[in-house]
């Protein structure tokens, strides 16, 4: 190891630990009156939102909470969550976000997995919770979290329900300092095979990682998203890491924060209307159904930013969403990643360029973002050079990774080979340092010896005017081992089958960004894509529906 130069610190220099309640005494101290916005139902200041803070970890503290235990939300996106996102990790216990879209036997074996001694209930989710209580191991106490006038609920070891708790508890807290490097927060990971895996993130992570991301989107000029002048929304579940961490990002610059709750489209519209949403971050699949929302039609959305995560941007959405007067910027991460490891940036040669080159750009996964490090390696541990074309698995490094799965020691060394935290996905690096994601690796179609991105070919397909949205997958083929299948959702009043999709795909063929043998010879129209918990694509979902439909011979299967 290096030696180097350390030096003694006085007898009484200050040690200030990386915690997150540094983060939460920036906001008040930059804009007290800024609010916090949930739904149409209540509104506070930052000064406010701090004593809140106080008075829950108060709450807890009371109920028995202390540090090391587990603390588990079943909420939608509120303020009450935002609060906990502080309250609960500032005590030096474990905020476990839990992740309501699973199914109760997931949900069950995530808290019995993360050894969940406190929840949080929304009264929306009792009839789920009672559904697995008694299998619970080994939560001890319940609190209930509700909007309703009726504050009583049927929860075993129930304390209270939250705002009369609040309410009557104290508006300070001490909170103390301690090790940087504990854990802060949990979560599980949406698996498409076996259970779901559990990452964690600790003090030092979380605001490395905000610092990090306040920096990468307020700062490069060329994808300036968020200053504290902004209205922030997030249509990212705050149960998927950390709404992709923007709420620290936003409470730390006391810019003000609309938490909308249950997603429901003409709400989300309503809210970016009436408090005047300037931000926000989603995956592909959520963006589309609030621009196809009816009181959508016809808004002009005026400037409004937006970061694409989670799924491939394609250029259809892109320019949909801009001549809505909304600017997409596209961003990479994943659970593993606390996520934020690249963001769309267009330096001072690419700016020069037409539009049609800055749209290139500015889908592609973008550049990694300050402390972060990401390259490609081949199946041998190999480092392969950052030309635009040598292919391989996307690997990072970055001071805010998880460091393994929750008592998963195997699948943690697998994350972990070589030094370096391994993606799944299969991706290219340039000389100007821009990521471009080819594919999941489980999801490269390989057909007559040729390999073919399933994301290149739904962004090519997605360009039909007729198309709404699009799936791709590879299906087994007797003669060429895989052939691209697509799912189609058509825009209403449109028409399209397969013939029509080679036809459009042909140009492409003769413009060389795809070979022939990516023109699917079926295809499937239907009224809705099956998606994952956060709104991804379910591929794996999708493959078994094809299987079911061909050995049918369903009568929306379109073929060559």
């Amino acid at each position: 190891m290096l030696q180097t130069r350390i030096l003694p610190s006085a007898a009484n220099a200050h040690q200030s630990p990386l915690l997150i309640k540094r983060l939460l005494l920036s906001g008040s101290r930059y804009e007290k009156t800024r609010e916090i916005v949930y739904r149409d139902k209540l509104r506070y200041s930052y000064v406010t939102f701090n004593e809140r803070v106080a008075r829950l970890a108060n709450v807890l503290t009371e109920a028995g909470v202390k540090a090391g235990d587990t603390v588990a939300v079943m909420d939608w996106d509120s303020h009450r969550y935002l609060e906990c996102m502080f309250a609960v990790p500032m005590l030096g216990a474990v905020l476990h976000t839990i992740n309501i879209r699973l199914s109760p036997e997931q949900i069950l074996y995530t808290m019995n997995h993360a050894d969940d001694r406190f929840v949080l209930v929304n009264s929306d989710f009792l009839a789920l919770y009672q559904g697995i209580a008694a299998q619970l191991t080994t939560v001890e106490k319940t609190l209930l979290l509700t909007d309703a006038e009726d504050k009583s609920a049927d929860l075993p070891n129930l304390i209270g329900e939250y705002e009369s708790l609040l309410a009557s508890a104290s508006p300070s807290y001490d909170f103390a300092d301690f090790d940087e490097n504990s854990v802060a927060t949990t979560f599980y990971t949406t698996g498409t095979t076996g259970n779901p895996k559990g990452v964690f993130f600790t003090h030092r992570q979380l605001v490395l990682h905000t610092l990090s991301m306040a920096t990468a989107i307020g700062s490069l000029d060329s994808i300036r998203l968020l200053g504290n002048d902004d209205v922030y929304m997030p249509i990212t579940p705050m149960f998927h890491v950390h709404a992709w961490g923007v709420p620290y990002v936003a409470t730390m610059l006391g810019i003000k924060q609309v938490y909308p709750g249950r997603y429901e489209p003409d709400f989300l519209v309503h809210l970016i209307k009436t408090e005047k949403a300037t931000f926000s971050h989603c995956v592909p699949t959520i963006l589309q159904m609030v621009l196809n929302a009816p009181s959508a039609q016809g808004h002009d959305f005026d400037g409004m930013k937006v970061i694409i995560g989670g799924s491939a941007l394609n250029r259809a959405l892109y320019e949909t969403a801009k001549a809505r007067g909304i600017q997409l910027t596209t961003a990479y991460g994943m659970s593993e990643t606390c996520p934020l490891i690249s963001c769309g940036y267009l330096n001072e040669e690419l700016r020069k360029g037409n539009e049609d080159e800055c749209i290139t750009y500015r889908i592609k996964a973008g550049i990694p973002v300050p402390l972060a490090e990401a390259a490609v390696m081949d199946d041998e541990g190999r480092l392969l050079p950052n030309d635009g074309e040598s292919q391989g698995e996307l690997v990072l490094r970055t001071p805010w990774l998880t460091q393994g799965y929750f008592r998963e020691p195997q699948k943690s060394e697998e994350l972990w080979t070589h030094g370096w935290l391994h993606t799944g996905d299969v991706a290219t690096i340039d000389d100007m340092g821009f990521i471009e994601i080819r594919d999941r690796i489980k999801d490269v179609i390989k057909t007559g010896g040729e390999w073919i991105s399933s994301l290149e070919l739904e962004d090519l397909i997605s360009r039909h005017p007729a198309v709404r949205e699009v799936a791709v997958v590879g299906v087994p083929d007797p003669q060429w081992g895989e052939r691209p299948f697509a799912l189609l959702v058509t825009r209403d009043g449109q028409a399209l089958d397969a013939k029509g999709v080679k036809e459009h795909l042909k140009p492409f063929i003769e413009q060389g960004h795809i070979n022939k043998w990516a023109i699917p010879n079926q295809i499937a129209l239907v009224t809705e894509i099956p998606k994952t918990s956060v709104g991804k694509l379910d591929k794996k979902r999708i493959r078994l529906d094809i299987a079911q439909w061909q050995e049918a011979g369903s009568a929306f299967l379109s073929t060559l």
